[in-house]
């Protein structure tokens, strides 16, 4: 709920600090007092058109910052993640600059953010009912996700979400072997030469790599087996070679090692290594030596297979590893031309399958949807009589939708309808009630949804507007009774409205040295009374209005 509201610099507003409380809370004033400009500040930190003839004269900017406490579920978290913004769980503060010269800023809990979003935050926290209110429930978008939450249709509706998703799976599915089919036979010449010539060259994952070695290798054949034979040459040199004199040193120790065996034991043992090792290394030049490959047409055996992989790469675009992958999917591509596109058959069975799966889930839901219909209808329809809206009437209009716009949320079109004449049609409720009315319906329709709203904060404009009497006291009660399970602000010239409040606060215009300021002060019970008897009376404030005042106020 909204618990703090500071406003700086906005019309006749220098500095205004307001706090909350749950319940009922009015706000009244004489006409022209500045109760609008309440509205309008709170509308700002709500994401509403910014307009810089609102800054106050003399002031460089304007400033509301407006504070709420949720609840650790309340979808407006979810938006702060889905924008990777921080937010605690149980505060929310929005705060909106103006400057002078139009340019608007936005923060959560000071962290930047667009007016855009501001106001998707705006919408989950409060909605306001007016005379000339273009949003809320007055937005037929928003109605079939009400008359959902209203019927509790969540399981309903996700299962519907569920199969719509398998369906477009499976209908993306056969629409891509469509294209790929419809690709592949208007490119089947060029497949089959493609497929030829990869078969023909068979490439292997690696091979590239090997021959860019082998060349390199065939490239220095001549130094290399020029190097590999003068090294053997001198590891043979005397004969025995270097095997050979390492031994020809062992024997010769050998002969005097026992006069000092402690000395000459680690020599011996050197000695036998050092032959050992040198018989290898002999062995290991031997085979290198062996392998180079003097054939003069090995290099351009070698090469052309090399430039031969690296220009079939260069044709597909890919690396030389992936020609082989190439390969296959050619492959697979003439295979479903050659079947005749038979796998389609089986893909446009199972997308028919999953779109009888989504309508029959989709019907499911429709058929809550109805249910839920019949008794928000019949609820709102019980309200009506005590707001004046006897002769009026309330209609929840579900419409089949054309295939092409089914969804996600299935296949209705729901719109809250109303007539306020007898035997006239009904019609889209923010277009046939007049201002006055509208609040009354909207009044009604919110008393019936309060148990499921997911908006914490109510706010409505003069929803009193033409009645009085015991409409007016209707209206109170009703009032009253929504504040029960939502926070509620009212602007009303009611008195029969205002004794209904928890919180009340009075508008006021001062002049004071050529400066015209509106104040805003919270009334503890006395001036309560006092202002109702105002409300009563008029400008002279009579004892009998007084009574009447405290009379109501106890009721």
């Amino acid at each position: 709920m909204l618990v703090r509201l500071s406003i700086r610099d906005v019309v006749l507003i220098d500095r205004l600090d307001m706090t909350f409380g749950n319940g009922l809370g009015v706000l009244t004033g004489e006409t022209g007092a500045g109760k609008s400009i309440l509205l309008d500040s709170l509308g700002l930190a709500l994401g509403e058109r910014a307009d810089s003839g609102l800054v106050r004269t003399g002031a460089d900017q304007l400033s509301v910052t407006a504070q709420f406490e949720l609840l650790p579920s309340h979808p407006a978290h979810r938006l702060l993640k889905d924008n990777d913004l921080h937010g605690e769980d149980d505060s929310l503060i929005l705060r909106r600059i103006v400057t002078r010269d139009g340019r608007s800023r936005a923060s959560v809990n000071d962290q930047p953010i667009s007016i855009s979003l501001l106001r998707q935050l705006g919408e989950t926290l409060v909605e306001v009912h007016g005379q000339y209110d273009t949003h809320g429930l007055l937005n037929p978008a928003t109605h079939r996700d009400v008359l959902d939450l209203y019927g509790a249709a969540a399981k309903a509706r996700a299962a519907c979400t569920g199969t719509w998703s398998l369906w477009r799976a499976a209908r993306s599915a056969r629409e891509q072997a469509e294209r790929d089919l419809a690709a592949a036979r208007a490119e089947e010449d060029t497949l089959r030469h493609a497929a030829e010539e990869l078969d023909g060259a068979a490439p292997q994952v690696g091979e590239e790599a090997e021959l860019a070695d082998r060349r390199a290798l065939l490239m220095n054949s001549e130094k290399l087996a020029e190097g590999l034979s003068a090294a053997l040459q001198t590891m043979d040199a005397g004969g025995g070679g270097v095997e050979g004199i390492f031994r020809a040193a062992q024997r010769a120790l050998e002969r005097v090692a026992p006069m000092a065996p402690a000395i000459l034991a680690p020599v011996l043992d050197a000695f036998d290594r050092a032959a050992v090792e040198a018989a290898e290394a002999h062995n290991m030049l031997e085979h290198a030596a062996s392998t180079i490959d003097l054939d003069p047409q090995a290099l351009e055996r070698v090469e052309e297979r090399l430039f031969a992989l690296r220009a079939l790469a260069r044709k597909h675009g890919v690396s030389c590893d992936e020609l082989p992958a190439v390969r296959e999917e050619i492959h697979r591509r003439l295979r479903a031309l050659d079947d005749g596109g038979s796998d389609l058959v089986g893909l446009a069975q199972a997308e028919q399958a999953a779109r009888l799966a989504y309508v029959e889930t989709a019907r499911r839901l429709s058929k809550a949807r109805q249910s839920a219909a019949k008794t928000l209808d019949s609820g709102v329809a019980r309200e009506l009589p005590p707001l004046k809206l006897d002769k009026a009437r309330f209609v929840t209009r579900i419409e089949d939708l054309p295939e092409e716009q089914w969804g996600s949320d299935g296949l209705d079109r729901v719109a809250f309808e109303v007539a306020t004449n007898p035997g006239s049609a009904p019609g889209p409720i923010g277009k046939i009630a007049s201002g006055g009315e509208l609040s009354r319906f909207m009044l009604a329709l919110k008393v019936v949804l309060a148990r499921v709203s997911p908006i914490p904060t109510l706010v409505f404009d003069e929803v009193d507007a033409g009645i009085g009497g015991a409409t007016a006291a209707a209206v109170g009660e009703r009032l009253a009774a929504l504040a029960q399970d939502l926070q509620v602000l009212v602007v009303t010239h009611s008195p029969q409205v205002a004794a209904k409040g928890n919180h009340h606060w009075r508008v006021a215009k001062h002049v004071s040295k050529g400066t015209t300021s509106t104040t805003i002060t919270s009334l503890d019970h006395a001036a309560r009374c006092e202002e109702v008897a105002r409300m009563l009376a008029g400008e002279v404030i009579t004892p009998e209005a007084r009574a009447a005042a405290a009379s109501l106020m106890g009721a």
